[in-house]
């Protein structure tokens, strides 16, 4: 049996991480049993979440559990996509992973207004000092990254293009690679779903809820995928 181990329901989400979330798409549009259960960055093997537990096998990182998940299981999650559509998939995933989730970890750990009532309940009953240490990893690894370095327009308009340009290439597609749900559905999903939740005020969210098609999307995603989650929602 599979175990997942993520954070738990948070912030109007499944999961406040939508790396999280990707990787519970993807063991659901594999078919594959799982458990969920609840672990933290100190028990993961390289210190974020998700990772699982696999009869035994320890595998650390969203990406490297879908390919441990195709590979152990003999599932394709782009399967019936052309080579060059593949390639288009991984690169709407780096956008997406190494440029939107940095511009929403911004939006939630930056604002002071968003980290009081959002993350900074993850230290809840940590020693005194935890919580302002962990933003300051988070303001240093924004920082390393290059977008923390922008200010709040700068962030603004960055990110906001490239959901712009993700809008532009999902177009009319009930799917981001046509009609078929692919491995980067559940990457783009997770993504969106976080930026979209109205427990923040973000610009980010503001700027995603001007392209209807990413709502639309958003929305038909979480009532495939977590339909008792978006009844308790509603």
């Amino acid at each position: 049996m599979i175990t997942l181990f993520g954070f738990g329901p948070a912030f109007g989400l499944p999961d406040p991480s939508p790396f999280v979330m990707k990787t519970e798409v993807q063991l659901k549009m594999a078919g594959l049993s799982y458990k969920w259960q609840r672990g933290g960055p100190q028990a993961a093997p390289k210190g974020k979440i998700p990772f699982i537990d696999d009869n035994g096998l320890i595998v650390a990182d969203s990406t490297f559990i879908r390919a441990h998940l195709e590979t152990q299981y003999r599932v394709d999650l782009d399967s019936g996509l052309l080579t060059f559509e593949r390639a288009l998939a991984w690169s709407m995933e780096r956008m997406l992973e190494d440029h939107l989730y940095f511009a929403m970890l911004h939006a939630r750990w930056m604002d002071d207004a968003n980290f009081a009532k959002g993350p900074a309940h993850f230290f809840d009953g940590a020693p005194e000092g935890a919580r302002e240490a962990g933003r300051e990893r988070a303001r240093l690894a924004l920082h390393g990254h290059g977008l923390g370095r922008h200010s709040n327009a700068e962030i603004a308009e960055l990110a906001g293009r490239s959901l712009g340009a993700l809008s532009d290439f999902l177009g009319d597609k009930p799917y981001l690679m046509g009609e078929r749900a692919c491995g980067a559905d559940a990457t783009m999903f997770a993504m969106l779903a976080g930026i979209l939740t109205p427990f923040f005020e973000t610009r980010l969210r503001d700027s995603a809820l001007g392209h209807q098609n990413l709502v639309a999307y958003s929305e038909r995603m979480m009532g495939h995928y977590y339909p008792e989650f978006e009844r308790r929602a509603a």
